[in-house]
């Protein structure tokens, strides 16, 4: 690495799981709460929320051995690339991971931008598509904007940010507790009690939203090369992390409906706004803490579009530098240390995503990265232990190898549940990954050959 592209270690523990709470914790699980009680067809979401859980955490060990292992910027880029290497396929799956980036990052900061319009509407009531497509559109570029500065500096925003997140998430557990009822929280249905094939793909689908909104457990694996001490802050951040927001989205949910029956939540959109004002016995009180908890939310959304675009931007950079992507990429800026080309191109590309609606993407984002990323990484940890002597690996998941193939089981479960059209989605798009791949390889093989010719000596 010369020092040109070299980026600097300021990030310690506190920063990097802020990172990563910041970019798991935003609108979420305010837009997807009631899409969750609709599907699961009873308050008992608690299910999904649990085994998303588990899910995120035999997942989150995957990431944690790889990242003690590499940590390098670009995460699952380098790991695929190296898991992969011995059998020839590193290439292939680190360029396919690359490829789906410059979509699912796009369409990543889109379902954030987006959302934050859509919990507009509790205050700007009358907003139309046009305006409400400009504030989303808006707020990608002004996150972006945020992030042009040096890592030192972000480390620090972050920290703030955290604050302001946890505060409002306290605000609204707290708020419940006052007016909670245990026996509506936990008024299951029958059929919740029935371990039947209905309920399994119910479990399944609602798990689809409940990991949408764990993710980002993984973001500090995009900026290991920013964080200090990697081999033990990365293990720690993720777990520290996941630990955090799976407690408080168990609780966040249960309190919510312990105050509006689930019948009457899936018919909301701006159900923290709701709740806050259905706590207050004044109306004209509770509405206007209701407006002061969509402001709120709408920072918390912002902040998680902050660290997303944050992790993002170092994947093509990563990838750039070692001659897998477009050379630009690579650039660093000559003050800041940060690439500033690379995050700046996905800002821009997230941008006409914007014009699309949240329920049109969320679920094509994950069923994309299951099949080009997340099945293959669990494999992939696996393989570099065996096959990998040489790549040192202070950090092994506990009770290994037995956390990557429940999350591997559990991410195929996740996909056969998904809609078809999804699915489709999803192969299509890998196949076509796997086939630029091969158009890539062949114009470079005839670029080299072209410079050899020119340049025998």
């Amino acid at each position: 690495m010369t020092e040109r592209t070299a980026l600097d270690r300021s990030l310690g523990l506190l920063q990097a799981t802020s990172a990563n709470i910041l970019m798991m914790i935003g609108v979420g699980p305010f837009l997807t709460i009631p899409f969750m009680l609709s599907a699961m067809g009873g308050p008992h979401i608690l299910y999904a929320w649990i085994a998303g859980a588990l899910l995120a955490l035999c997942d989150g060990l995957v990431y944690a051995q790889f990242g003690a292992a590499l940590p390098g910027s670009g995460g699952p880029y380098v790991y695929l690339r190296e898991a992969y290497k011995p059998f020839g396929l590193g290439p292939l799956l680190g360029f396919l991971f690359i490829f789906q980036v410059m979509l699912v990052a796009p369409l990543s900061i889109a379902t954030g931008a987006v959302g934050f319009a859509d919990y507009l509407r509790f205050s700007w009531t009358t907003m139309s598509k046009g305006p409400h497509d400009a504030v989303a559109a808006a707020v990608a570029v002004g996150m972006t904007a945020l992030l042009y500065r040096h890592i030192r500096d972000v480390g620090r925003l972050s920290v703030a940010m955290l604050i302001v997140v946890a505060l409002t998430v306290g605000w609204v557990v707290v708020a419940g507790l006052w007016r909670f009822s245990f026996v509506q929280a936990f008024s299951f249905p029958p059929a919740a009690y029935t371990l039947n094939r209905d309920l399994l793909a119910r479990v399944g689908a609602v798990s689809l939203l409940a990991m949408y909104n764990y993710g980002g457990y993984n973001n500090v694996c995009n900026i290991a090369e920013e964080v200090r001490d990697p081999r033990r802050t990365i293990p720690r951040a993720i777990i520290l992390s996941i630990a955090i927001v799976v407690a408080l989205y168990v609780v966040l949910s249960t309190v919510m409906i312990g105050v509006i029956p689930w019948t009457e939540a899936r018919e909301t959109r701006t159900i923290a706004s709701v709740f806050i004002e259905r706590t207050f016995s004044d109306p004209a009180r509770g509405h206007a803490a209701a407006v002061l908890m969509t402001a709120l939310i709408l920072f918390v959304t912002a902040s998680s579009l902050y660290a997303l675009i944050l992790g993002y931007s170092r994947i093509p950079f990563a990838a750039a530098r070692e001659g897998q992507f477009f050379r630009v990429f690579a650039r660093v800026h000559p003050t800041k240390h940060f690439p500033h080309v690379s995050l700046v191109t996905l800002g821009a590309l997230a941008i006409p995503f914007c014009f699309f609606s949240l329920g049109q993407i969320v679920g094509w984002l994950i069923l994309v990265q299951i099949a080009s990323q997340f099945v293959w990484q669990c494999a992939g940890v696996i393989l570099l232990r065996r096959y990998r002597r040489d790549v040192p690996q202070p950090f092994v998941m506990w009770m290994y190898p037995v956390p990557a193939l429940v999350a591997l089981a559990l991410w195929v479960y996740v996909f056969v549940s998904a809609p078809a059209s999804g699915k489709i989605f999803a192969a299509g798009f890998t196949a076509a990954g796997i086939a630029a791949y091969f158009v890539f390889e062949k114009r470079s093989r005839t670029a080299t050959k072209t410079r050899k010719h020119e340049n025998p000596l």
